[in-house]
């Protein structure tokens, strides 16, 4: 089971990473002006689409920084036993690019698509949802890397579980890091 944790980690990361990078890349100087909303400032019955907080720069960032954590588990994959043994994917069988920058998409995608919901439901940015402040990412990296592989079920579950539990870690840690506003 503690190599299945493993390859969930693992198979996930670049997810995981790409969900937490707009935090970072708002906080980037040269970075700061790319704060092109999302939704271009359109609005939907009244209401903005996605709102100020979906941004391009965090969109592209997660993007790349999700290609960058794919190009390293390949890396590791072909020089590494243990990297081969806990990885779900055979990254010489699949278009590990694309993989990458789904896996980077999705999360930011699935936040935003998540965000759409709670516009219409009058909560304000940065308001909590729960849980699907905490499940929004998730399920978007899982729905747009089907394309590439397709899991079985409870490796989902697992999956879902584990960066269920990781969430509020990472977002506590972003509050003490000073790269957000609240712990929450």
């Amino acid at each position: 089971m503690f190599t299945e944790i493993l390859s969930a980690l693992w198979f996930f990361l670049p997810s995981g990473v790409a969900n937490a990078t707009p935090v970072v890349a708002m906080h980037v100087p040269f970075l700061k002006d790319i704060n092109y909303p999302l939704d271009f400032g359109k609005s939907f019955r009244g209401i903005r689409i996605f709102g100020d907080h979906k941004t391009f720069r965090g969109l592209i960032s997660g993007m790349i920084f999700g290609f960058l954590v794919v190009m390293l588990q390949v890396y590791l994959y072909n020089v590494s036993e243990f990297f081969r043994s806990i990885s779900w994917l055979k990254y010489d069988q699949i278009n590990w690019v694309l993989f990458g920058l789904l896996s980077g998409a999705g999360p930011l995608l699935g936040d935003a698509i998540k965000s759409f919901f709670k516009r219409r439901m009058n909560l304000k940015p940065g308001a909590t949802w729960f849980p699907f402040d905490q499940i929004d990412y998730i399920l978007g990296g899982i729905f747009f890397t089907l394309p590439i592989i397709q899991l079985i079920w409870w490796r989902y579950v697992l999956i879902a579980f584990i960066w269920f539990i990781i969430h509020p870690i990472s977002t506590v840690l972003g509050y003490i890091l000073k790269l957000k506003d609240s712990p929450i």
